[in-house]
């Protein structure tokens, strides 16, 4: 056997030496010719007993072609994939040669290739000729020559496959290397080689006001933290930045037990209020650091968006958390300029501090125009009464009393705390003093 410019000379034991054209041998892929050794057997079919050139014209095709059907029809009865290389293209899809049979992968069933857009040129799906593709039968049909392959069905079946492999070696508590393959506002998939686990918005960053679109791209590789695996649901919970625990640590080596610290509340939940301090880091105000009084949930206190001081009560450098209150801080705040109001909450804060969160939230503000109403209610009915008892010790003869000293009052740290101390005056000016006559007659 020989390999000749027209095609691959073969020995087939007569007088005439056969020939297998290139047209014949496409099954061989798109090297042809070279995959063959002079030497090696082949099982050819006769095409045609002999030529003009006096050669018998055999097919390696059609020989295979068919063992081939034989072969597509156990895949197809048994869902079983396979691989093999891309032969041809039309407008339509991509063409394959599975074992001498030629078959077409529509457009439809392939994944990664779009179709071409109108005015452009067929010639692109022609880059992917000799590449090698994964593929199932999703139809046969010998009398009319038919076989329709999917790149997509394959898939799936493969991704399942791996799934399975890869919950049974995923560990929590691991560290492994993923690529993004979907962004959406709740969270990042994340592809782990087979399977897709979520990371979930609070997982994406320790800074948590950025969005995931300004954090990742599809097809970034990223090191995940494996949270939790549940084999039942197949379901895969992942984390971002515990895959990063460097960049807490140098985030709140800024920070010691004890501080006094401005953060603003990002988070209500039925245990606690989270926070987020200056830098990209939060803690955990837990319900019972929220006030000195027993409450049942934190929005009796505190809602998201408030400007807060709140005291570090607790660093956990293993669990990366940050314990914080804020009744732990009310004494040292007010000290340095921050208003509470009866119930706890903050309605106001020194100047330039809540500016660093974008203001005091809604809630604070509303809280306080309610404290000043308050205290100018207070105020005067405060001076009604006062009013009355002067007149009416105009009109009788009672003795002088000397006006009770009253203590200077400190100045008020704030236009808030002002209104409160001035509410507070009026009811210690409105209280009658008793005369000696009265006390006689008591």
């Amino acid at each position: 056997m020989g390999i000749g410019r027209d095609g691959v000379l073969v020995n087939i034991g007569t007088k005439s030496e056969g020939i297998i054209p290139p047209n014949e041998m496409q099954s061989l892929g798109p090297d042809g010719a070279s995959t063959l050794f002079e030497g090696e057997t082949v099982v050819a079919y006769v095409v045609q007993p002999e030529t003009d050139e006096g050669q018998v014209l055999l097919s390696l095709d059609r020989a295979r072609g068919e063992q081939g059907w034989r072969v597509l029809q156990k895949r197809f009865e048994e869902g079983e994939s396979f691989e093999t290389l891309i032969s041809g293209y039309n407008k339509g899809g991509l063409l394959v040669n599975v074992e001498g049979v030629n078959a077409f992968i529509p457009l439809s069933q392939l994944v990664g290739i779009r179709p071409p857009a109108e005015g452009e040129s067929e010639s692109a799906l022609g880059e992917n000729v000799g590449r090698s593709i994964r593929l199932k039968v999703i139809e046969i049909n010998r009398r009319r020559n038919r076989v329709i392959l999917s790149e997509r069905a394959a898939l799936q079946e493969w991704r399942s496959q791996q799934r399975d492999i890869l919950l049974s070696e995923l560990a929590e508590g691991t560290i492994r290397q993923g690529k993004v393959t979907s962004i959406r506002n709740f969270g990042v998939f994340i592809d782990l080689g087979g399977a897709d686990g979520l990371v979930h918005l609070s997982e994406l960053s320790w800074d948590r006001n950025s969005s995931p679109e300004d954090l990742f791209h599809v097809g970034q590789e990223v090191d995940v933290y494996v949270m939790k695996v549940d084999p039942e649901t197949k379901k895969i919970a992942l984390s971002i930045r515990r895959a990063q625990p460097q960049q807490w640590d140098a985030i709140v080596d800024e920070y010691q037990i004890g501080q006094i610290v401005a953060g603003q509340v990002t988070k209500l939940v039925t245990f606690g209020a989270f926070a987020r301090l200056d830098g990209p880091v939060e803690g955990l105000i837990h319900v019972s650091e929220l006030a000195d009084r027993r409450i049942q949930h934190p929005r009796e206190v505190v809602d998201e968006g408030d400007v807060v001081p709140l005291k570090v009560v607790r660093i956990e450098r293993d669990r990366h958390r940050l314990g914080l209150s804020l009744r732990a801080a009310r004494d040292e705040a007010e000290k340095a300029g921050w208003t509470f109001d009866s119930q706890g909450a903050v309605i106001a804060a020194p100047e330039g501090i809540a500016e660093r969160f974008g203001g005091l939230s809604e809630h604070q503000k509303t809280s306080a125009a309610e404290a000043i109403a308050a205290a100018a209610a207070v105020e005067t009915a405060a001076a009604a009464p006062a009013k009355k008892s002067t007149r009416a010790a105009r009109g009788a003869a009672a003795p002088e009393v000397e006006a009770p000293t009253r203590e200077p009052e400190p100045v008020p740290q704030t236009a808030m705390a002002a209104a409160l101390q001035e509410a507070e005056a009026a009811l210690l000016a409105s209280e009658p003093q008793k005369t000696s006559e009265d006390e006689a007659g008591s």
